[in-house]
């Protein structure tokens, strides 16, 4: 059994407290949002009489997103409580217009106040001109919506210009570099100012001496607005107590000014005189060092005194106010050199300006210094004589090798160009007004040199030849230093048999010339010496001197032998034509070039040493087509239905590039290649072809070829089967003629009828047989087949008979009766003559008469004749 526990009071009572804090601070934040306007301008303007104020302004309200609707500039403005406005002199009043609720405000000029804001967060305002009576608080009224604003503005306008501000640092010291500060609380834009500086009355630039730049800015911000101008500089020690004066202007006109003094701190000042400057030995001088400023100033006067930077001690001094003095007695040339003194203050040291003491005394013992040494022949060497004297030595004698050297009286002696004669020993002598000095020691001039006079030298026999073996030796006449190597140019030519000597083996003819050299630290050569090789002609060639282009059989040709080289240069010349000889002479000429003369030419030259032969030459006679001929493949009697191939054979160069084919007729074939092919082959196809080949040069014509197409077995048969076809056709019309004619010769006798004639004439039409055209190809020319000889019958021609049984009037022969009166009685006959002197199945000669003759038969009688056929002939046969 589960039982419910009841919530705790102190629960439920820490979310109540914790809801109405969450709704105290919601409704605080609501209240607070839409009460509180955020407004920012700077806290106080300033101005002058006759000048514009720019209020540069910020602001944000309640709501986000709203818009001011009203602006108002209130001067001398009060709350006035029972109406609840705000009342005053109003020198800005703007509205949005209510055509355009979304337009911006009006922003054109007031009277002396425009307005440079928007609607959204800006309330920028302009005054001008600005009023003295303009100072304190003006009020700025902003409305957007239900929301409304009072913005107060302190103005601080004077009647007259105020003066800028100049900020400088703490302490100023010489040299360093320091910045001033000009500054006036003033910025408007339309009333423009300028911050000018000035060090005594004189204007400072950024060219001026010591400064280092000018910048000037104007800052208008939300919190401040004001002109600056920054002067950065180094002050000099001098500028101590001087006045620099800040000075604003507006077109050209000064404003205002401020004035400060500069209070540069510096390091003593210090003066220092040395009497006399010039002395002689063992003279006495006397230096005196005076302070003549410092700031801040000496607490004691400690001078201290250096010679050539090194602090003096145990000297005699006399110190006094502002003043030391230092006495050298008895002074010595050691004592020669510069001298300063110094003194302290709190910034540092200060340190006087060095003045050189000069001790006069005779020239020291003197020594040599070449440079360079040792030195290379051809430089240019100087010798410098080193003695110290006071004053300088004025006269110098010079020796080489203890021999006075006239005309050098210099401190130093120039060779321009040393040569090996100029080494050796060199010394001076050094004089001035008080005396002359001493030779210390001499100096060594060493003269470094290339290796003199190298040559190179053949050792071998001559004249050499080629392939020969030769040695060369390297020579030279002297050297500093001595020498330590060779060299061979061309490099590797041959091999080094020892220092300076050389061999190389096997000398080809072209052999370059060879030159040694002789080498220390540096190296000398030798001129190059010609080894003069002799050898055989080289580089032979035939050239082709006429024609300039291509040749053509009939013109005419030259050829020249020609070779670059030969040792010696007496030559003689031969031709040769396919490895025969051919001539002597360096020219080869053809008057007329024919074909016949092509073939591979070479040209011989030799003189004492050797022959040379240059490569095959190839002469190219061009010509037109010539010896054509047709060539049948696989022969000339070809069975039907096979193919043949008819090619047209030449000689022709450049190769015919056009062949044309005619067939017995001249009629062309319309076959351009070189091969012309039939196939399959018909008898139709015999017949004589020739072609014609054309190329670059002419045209050329072959004779004609004959093709003969001959019958094959299967045709043959055919025409056998054909022939006894007909022959039994024949016979079998025959036996029903005679049926016929023996049924007719019945009647008639039958009839009674009898014909008297002493015989019978009868006309023979003889009717061309026409043979059927073959194909367009070539025509057969055979008449004849043997095939066709077992075809052909051979028919008896017999005149009607007279009947024995009948016999007519007066006792006249049956043969003699007339022919009935109905029809003329006609009978065809196959006549062939058989073919004599044939051969296979072609008869070169077939006259129009052996062809197969018609012949019509027909009996004169009673009737009508028929009209005869204009290509029939008729012939008479009586018995």
């Amino acid at each position: 059994m589960l039982c419910k526990v009841p919530p705790r009071r102190d629960t439920m009572r820490v979310h109540y407290l914790w809801l109405l804090l969450i709704l105290g601070h919601v409704a605080s934040a609501r209240y607070s949002s839409a009460n509180d306007w955020t407004v920012d301008h700077p806290q106080t303007l300033f101005a002058w009489e006759g000048a514009c104020i720019r209020i540069p302004c910020k602001y944000k309200t309640p709501l986000p997103k709203a818009r001011l609707d009203n602006i108002l500039l209130f001067q001398n403005y009060e709350f006035d409580k029972a109406t609840k406005k705000f009342t005053g002199t109003v020198l800005y009043n703007a509205t949005k217009t209510e055509k355009d609720p979304e337009s911006e405000l009006y922003l054109s000029k007031q009277g002396r106040v425009t307005f440079l804001g928007n609607r959204i967060d800006n309330c920028t305002l302009k005054i001008h001109p600005i009023r003295a009576n303009d100072s304190g608080n003006l009020g700025l009224r902003m409305t957007a919506g239900t929301e409304r604003w009072m913005e107060p503005i302190h103005l601080n306008v004077s009647e007259k210009p105020f003066q800028p501000y100049i900020q400088m640092p703490s302490e100023i010291r010489e040299s360093q570099s320091v910045t001033l500060t000009c500054g006036l609380n003033f910025s408007c834009f339309g009333y423009d100012i300028l911050l000018k500086w000035f060090l005594e009355d004189s204007e400072i630039t950024s060219i001026t001496s010591s400064v280092t730049s000018i910048t000037s800015s104007v800052t208008s911000s939300i919190k401040n607005v004001y002109t600056e101008s920054k002067l950065t500089f180094q002050p000099k020690w001098t500028d101590h107590g001087k006045s620099v004066k800040c000075q604003v202007q507006h077109s050209s006109k000064v404003l205002s000014e401020r004035t400060v003094r500069l209070d540069v701190k510096y390091t003593p000042k210090l003066e220092i005189k040395v009497n006399p400057t010039e002395v002689e030995k063992n003279n006495s001088v006397t230096m005196t060092c005076r302070v003549n400023s410092s700031n801040p100033k000496l607490r004691t006067v400690a001078v201290s005194w250096f010679k050539d930077g090194r602090p003096l001690e145990d000297q005699e001094l006399e110190q006094e106010q502002q003043m030391s003095k230092l006495i050298l007695h008895s002074v010595t040339k050691d004592m020669r050199g510069k001298y300063r003194c110094q003194a302290s203050n709190d910034i540092g040291p200060g340190e006087s300006e060095e003045v050189e003491l000069t001790v006069h005394y005779a020239p020291e013992p003197s020594r040599v210094h070449i440079y360079p040494s040792p030195a290379e022949e051809g430089q240019s060497v100087e010798l410098i004589c080193e003695s110290l004297a006071s004053p300088s030595a004025t006269n110098y004698t010079w020796y080489h090798n203890r021999k006075p050297i006239p005309g050098d009286t210099q401190e130093k002696l120039r060779i321009p160009k040393v040569s090996p004669w100029h080494a050796g020993n060199y010394s001076c002598l050094a004089e001035n007004r008080l005396g002359h000095g001493k030779i210390d020691q001499e100096a060594k001039l060493d003269v470094h040199y290339a290796p003199k006079a190298v040559t190179t030298v053949i050792q071998s026999f001559t004249p050499i030849l080629e392939g020969d073996s030769v040695t060369l030796v390297c020579r030279y006449n002297s050297s500093n230093p001595d020498v330590t190597s060779y060299r061979w140019n061309p490099q590797g030519s041959g091999s080094v048999l020892k220092p300076g000597v050389l061999r190389i083996q096997k000398v080809t003819w072209d052999s370059m010339p060879v030159s040694c050299a002789a080498c220390n630290h540096k190296c000398s050569w030798a001129l190059p010496v010609i080894l003069n090789v002799h050898y055989a002609p080289r580089d032979v060639k035939v050239l082709k001197v006429s024609p300039a282009s291509e040749i053509r059989a009939g013109q005419r040709v030259l050829l020249q032998c020609d070779f670059a080289e030969s040792n010696p240069a007496e030559v003689r010349f031969f031709w040769k034509k396919n490895g025969s000889l051919v001539q002597e002479g360096r020219y080869l000429s053809f008057g007329s070039v024919s074909p016949e003369d092509s073939g591979n030419y070479n040209c011989m030259v030799n003189n004492s040493i050797g022959e040379t032969l240059s490569q095959a030459w190839n002469l190219q006679v061009l010509y037109a087509p010539r010896r054509l001929r047709v060539s049948i493949s696989p022969g000339d009697h070809v069975m039907e239905g096979k193919k043949a191939t008819l090619s047209c054979e030449s000689d022709a160069n450049p190769p015919i590039s056009q062949y044309t084919w005619f067939d017995s007729s001249g009629q062309d074939l319309h076959s351009s290649g070189q091969k012309l092919r039939l196939e399959p082959l018909e008898v139709q196809h015999t017949g004589s072809y020739r072609c014609k080949g054309t190329n670059g040069i002419g045209t050329g014509e072959s004779p004609p070829s004959t093709l003969t197409v001959y019958y094959s077995p299967e045709t043959i048969g055919k025409r056998v089967a054909l022939g006894l076809g007909f022959c039994l056709t024949i016979c079998i019309l025959a036996i029903w003629g005679m049926k016929i004619q023996k049924k007719w010769k019945q009647n008639r006798s039958q009839q009674g009828l009898q014909e008297n004639s002493s015989g019978q004439s009868f006309f023979v039409r003889n009717k061309k047989a026409r043979r059927t055209p073959l194909s367009e190809g070539p025509q057969s020319q055979g008449c004849y087949n043997p095939a066709m000889d077992d075809t052909v019958s051979y028919a008896i021609l017999r005149f009607p008979e007279s009947d024995t049984h009948n016999t007519g009037d007066a006792g006249t022969p049956a043969t003699q009766a007339p022919p009935p009166n109905n029809s003329d009685s006609v009978t065809y006959s196959v006549i062939q003559k058989r073919p004599m002197g044939d051969y296979e199945n072609v008869n070169p000669s077939c006259p129009e008469d052996e062809s197969i003759h018609y012949s019509e038969l027909v009996q004169f009688g009673a009737g009508k004749r028929p009209q005869a056929k204009e290509d029939v002939d008729y012939v008479t046969l009586k018995h």
